[in-house]
């Protein structure tokens, strides 16, 4: 017996099986926003986890399973900092289900620019029902989802310029010395 009521509105393709099977992944585009910053005008650490949430937020509801929120404590986290991302510039964040346990669910996600990859991470979760003592296992139609649907309809939030480049003169650009206090 399933522990959720799937979302009837979510778009939920086909089960795949087979050798075609691969696991649930999307796509999500936003745009560092000026809370996304730190003093030095590039994303704060902080904003990695924020985005790697909404992509799950995201991947969940296209699987039809939206009501897992408030069932899926997260219980790691962790990222690599590869490049700086400024104010305004676009990200694209792709989270996929790298391992099913039997309560847990692991994620690794890249985030890139307009400059390539500029984090890494993975992040684990595990199901636990509100008022069970202790983790749930996956009911059957979520372990098949998140190991066999695939990648999913991405979402893009981030409009503007065709190149991705924030409107405006001087938006999302680095300072001339790189924004480091040394100049370097």
């Amino acid at each position: 017996m399933s522990q959720h009521q799937p979302d009837p509105d979510a778009p939920v393709g086909p089960p795949v099986t087979g050798q075609d099977a691969a696991p649930a992944s999307v796509v999500v585009e936003r745009r560092v926003e000026w809370s996304d910053t730190d003093a030095a005008g590039h994303y704060h650490f902080s904003a990695v986890s924020r985005w790697a949430e909404a992509a799950e937020a995201v991947l969940l509801r296209r699987l039809g399973f939206a009501s897992l929120f408030g069932a899926i404590p997260r219980v790691h986290f962790e990222a690599d900092y590869l490049q700086r991302l400024w104010f305004g510039e676009t990200v694209r964040i792709e989270m996929r289900v790298a391992k099913v346990g039997v309560s847990s669910l692991h994620y690794a996600f890249e985030i890139r620019g307009r400059e390539g990859l500029a984090a890494t991470g993975r992040m684990s979760i595990v199901h636990a029902v509100v008022g069970a003592e202790g983790s749930t296992p996956w009911s059957d139609d979520v372990r098949a989802a998140l190991t066999g649907a695939g990648p999913q309809p991405p979402e893009t939030y981030a409009t503007g310029p065709a190149d991705g480049a924030p409107e405006g003169p001087g938006a999302g650009t680095a300072p001339p010395d790189g924004g480091r206090p040394d100049g370097g």
